[in-house]
Formats: C-alpha cells, sequence, structure tokens
C-alpha cells in the first residue's frame, strides 16, 4: 500500500481549478478567432437601452442618485433580515411579532428621517 503524503489531498482540488481555468480561457480563444470583427459606427456607439445616446457618457451625475442607490441597499439589505424570522415565526409566538414590529418600526423612522431630510427629492 503507498502512502499517501499530506500534498496528496490537493491534487483533485489542483486538476478541479485547472480545469475550471481552462474552460473559460478557451472558450474565450476561441471565440476570439471564430468572431467577425467589422467595426461599424453604430456598434461603436455607447449603449443606453436601444435609446442613442444624448450627451457623453462622462457627464457628471448629482449625488442625490448616489444616495438614493444607497438608501436603496440599506433598506432593501435590512429587510432580508425578516426572512429568517419568518422561517421560525410559530416558534417566537408573540415575543418574534413584537420584536418584528420593533425592526420595522426602526425601518420606518429611518425612511421617514432621510425623508424628511430631502434624500429622496431628485429636484
Amino acid at each position: 500500500m503507498p502512502v499517501r503524503g499530506p500534498i496528496m489531498g490537493y491534487i483533485p482540488i489542483a486538476i478541479l481549478f485547472a480545469i475550471a481555468l481552462a474552460i473559460p480561457v478557451g472558450a474565450l480563444t476561441v471565440g476570439r478567432f471564430v468572431r467577425r470583427t467589422v467595426m461599424t459606427p453604430e456598434k461603436m456607439m455607447s449603449y443606453e437601452c436601444g435609446v442613442d445616446p444624448v450627451s457623453d457618457a462622462r457627464e457628471r451625475i448629482s449625488v442625490r442618485y448616489y444616495v438614493i442607490a444607497m438608501l436603496f441597499l440599506i433598506f432593501d439589505v435590512e429587510t432580508i433580515f425578516l426572512f429568517p424570522w419568518a422561517v421560525i415565526f410559530d416558534q417566537l409566538a408573540l415575543f418574534g411579532l413584537i420584536e418584528a414590529f420593533i425592526f420595522i418600526g426602526i425601518l420606518v423612522v429611518g425612511y421617514y428621517y432621510a425623508w424628511r431630510k430631502g434624500a429622496l427629492d431628485w429636484a
């Protein structure tokens, strides 16, 4: 019976890593040689949901856009925390219900605060 060293356990992982690296690199390489490369002005134009662009893509964007995006992410991620609560709702009973209302209340207060500060106004 051959003696297995500690490195022998990593060989399947190395093979899997090599395959995982070879497949996308191979697909991109084959695609590069197979595709047609005809550059037209329409292809070189920036894509904006099927609408012709009206200005440069590097124009300044209002900070309010980023604030609203961050608020969306914060409130969206916080509502994800309600899912585990909903899964074990029957085990939590009245305590869980009160806890969920407190959590939702904190979210509503935060939303109201952002609204009153004008973080959600576009103008």
